[in-house]
Order: C-alpha cells, then structure tokens, then sequence
C-alpha cells in the first residue's frame, strides 16, 4: 500500500509509532516524557497508539527535538514561479499629463 493512500486511522497509528520508537531510541520512560512535555502519561500512551491531539503532538516533539517535523506539516507558503511571470513590474516614475490630442479633421 502507498503511504498517500492511508486511512486517516492508518496514519494516526503510523505517527504514534514513530513517537514511541523514537522515545525508545533516546532511552526515554513514558513518564519522564510525559513530565518534561506537560501531559500526562495516558495522554502519552493515546499518542502512542494513534490517539491523540494534535496539541499533545506538539508538546511532546518539543521534548524530543522534533520542532521540525511541523514545518514539514505547515510549510511556508511563497509566491508561485508563474505568479511571478505574470506579476507587472513595479513603476518607478509618474507619468506626466498626457497631450490632447490634435484635432486633425478639415
């Protein structure tokens, strides 16, 4: 299965995964991270098994240094290449009055 064709149910477990693996690769009890990011440990334990909020999410990738993981959710958004093709430039003078035109009919 490709991963952009997982139910919403299949990424929540899939990220609550990850949390817990990385929790064990830093050697980390579910208490002591629970304590250091200000949720509890069953809130913790939801994250873990894909139940969580997001709020919690953030909490907790604070402890672990992860901060980034979010900008890779909410990038910046910039200015399209093709906005910028048809974008005018700016002037960088007034331009004086205009000359009625002569009436040339005989």
């Amino acid at each position: 299965m490709l991963p952009d064709s997982l139910t919403t149910a299949e990424w929540e477990k899939k990220i609550g995964s990850q949390i817990k693996a990385l929790r064990l690769l830093k050697n980390m009890e579910q208490a002591k991270v629970a304590a250091q990011s200000g949720v509890s440990v069953t809130a913790l334990k939801n994250l873990e098994a894909g139940r969580s909020t997001i709020k919690t999410l953030i909490k907790v990738l604070r402890v672990y240094d992860r901060e980034s993981w979010l900008t890779t959710l909410a990038p910046s958004i910039s200015i399209s290449p093709l906005q910028m093709l048809t974008k005018k430039t700016p002037r960088l003078r007034a331009r004086g009055k205009r000359k009625d035109p002569v009436d040339q009919t005989d």
